[in-house]
């Protein structure tokens, strides 16, 4: 085992290297050192140590995919519901059990209050895995803290948490994944390519089908489970009453609903949003901009939400044979895609390869081994926290105007909007005290 081990080594240092006139120069961070922030680099033989913040059903599911990777050890949880941080330690035990490779487990930290996990000095990075009213706080603590971040999407529930995120992540020099892993997957990066190299011609219209906007939340008070501290849960919001469908009890393996009400959550426009409208900005290279105006339906002309980019480019949220996906029309060539699935007119689009000379997005076909070789090399990842909060405006903005009920001009770059104080308003939103953070 020994020699395999340093021939693996002995391996990755030659294919890591350039060789320029018989000298082998090897790139800093593959020995390790400092970087020019004055931070250790991981070398690849090390691993990663990781604080997963959330461990219901999305969060346990994330566990699994990092330590596939076999890049990481799990350090520490922080769970504020008691059952689940138990099962998350059963299932991580479990994998490290039935994967050898992976080495020994750790002794797991546990935590209810994710500010203890953020003190510890030997996690290098957090996975933040909670419903979406937490996620700006926890960002940006962990910013603070000195980790670096992946968190899921939709990144913020408002424009002005999203930009707390990115302000924290660049004062702090944090490296931050999305968690919009469809950037990952090939027949979206294809689709992408295909609209930047012109393929379709001039896009004149995409069809977006997600579901629907959110509502308040209006659900019957029920007893607290034993082991749950709804106080924690709430974090930086108002006191809201407990029911079993925003945190359900580990006998039930579903996604919590609390998506659906607009304390903490989106709707569909973002959960599902925050997917497919990124793959449109991504496809349309507006990774750090976004559409200048959002127009509700009014019932006569206009029958769904539209949304118009400077260019002249118009998005509807709109239903269509696909649930979930995007319909690109073009003048010369349509497109639709989705989950594993890619259609185009000429057919022969969907299989495309796309030239060397021509234009290519960033290509990562594992969304979790990205963030951490952008944490051993200090680089931006493939949804850098810009782009998620990008994305995420614009699916806030959307839930606005269906809010308000009128049409909306915005601005992209001073990221207000043109005339409409409520509007503005409605781009923030009160944080309390304790576990808030200076939006």
């Amino acid at each position: 085992m020994k020699n395999k081990s340093i021939h693996n080594r002995r391996t990755f240092l030659t294919q890591a290297a350039t060789v320029i006139g018989g000298f082998m120069i090897v790139p800093r961070h593959v020995l390790g050192g400092k970087n020019a922030f004055g931070e250790l680099y991981k070398a690849p033989s090390d691993k990663i140590n990781l604080g997963f913040i959330g461990t219901g059903k999305q969060g346990r599911g994330l566990s699994n995919s990092f330590l596939n990777t076999n890049e990481i050890h799990i350090t520490a949880i922080s769970e504020v519901y008691k059952a689940k941080a138990e099962l998350m330690i059963e299932r991580v035990k479990d994998q490290y059990a039935k994967n050898p490779n992976l080495g020994s487990c750790p002794e797991i930290g546990v935590y209810k209050d994710y500010r203890e996990l953020l003190s510890r000095k030997d996690i290098d990075g957090v996975v933040i895995a909670t419903p979406d009213h937490q996620h700006a706080v926890m960002s940006v603590r962990a910013a603070e803290a000195g980790k670096d971040i992946f968190c899921e999407k939709p990144l913020a529930l408002t424009v002005k948490e999203g930009r707390a995120m990115v302000n924290a992540a660049r004062k702090h020099k944090r490296v931050f994944q999305t968690g919009s892993m469809q950037r990952s997957w090939p027949e979206f990066r294809q689709a992408a390519e295909i609209v930047r190299n012109g393929y379709l011609g001039d896009i004149k219209h995409i069809k977006v089908n997600i579901g629907k906007p959110p509502v308040k939340y209006n659900l019957p008070e029920e007893s607290i489970p034993e082991g749950l501290d709804w106080k924690l849960w709430l974090g930086p919001n108002e006191y809201a009453p407990f029911n079993a469908e925003l945190a359900p009890p580990t006998s039930k393996d579903v996604f919590p609903n609390w998506r659906l009400y607009s304390e903490f959550g989106g709707g569909m426009v973002t959960d599902w949003g925050a997917h497919m409208f990124d793959i449109v900005q991504w496809a349309l290279d507006m990774d750090d901009s976004g559409p200048e105006s959002f127009t509700p339906p009014n019932g006569k002309d206009i029958q769904h939400l539209t949304i118009k980019y400077k260019n002249g480019i118009t998005m509807t949220h709109e239903p269509w044979d696909w649930n979930n996906a995007i319909h690109f029309i073009g003048s010369e060539g349509e497109l639709k895609v989705g989950r594993r699935k890619i259609e185009t007119t000429p057919v022969s689009l969907a299989t495309k390869v796309i030239g060397q000379n021509e234009k290519h997005v960033y290509k990562s076909e594992n969304h979790y081994t990205d963030f951490l070789q952008a944490i051993r090399n200090r680089t931006k990842p493939i949804c850098d926290v810009e782009i998620g909060h990008r994305t995420s405006s614009l699916c806030n903005i959307a839930n606005i105007a269906y809010q308000l009920n009128r049409p909306l001009v915005w601005n992209p770059k001073k990221e207000i909007f043109k005339g409409d104080k409520e509007a503005d308003g409605l781009l923030g939103r009160k944080l309390n005290g304790e576990w808030g953070v200076k939006i």
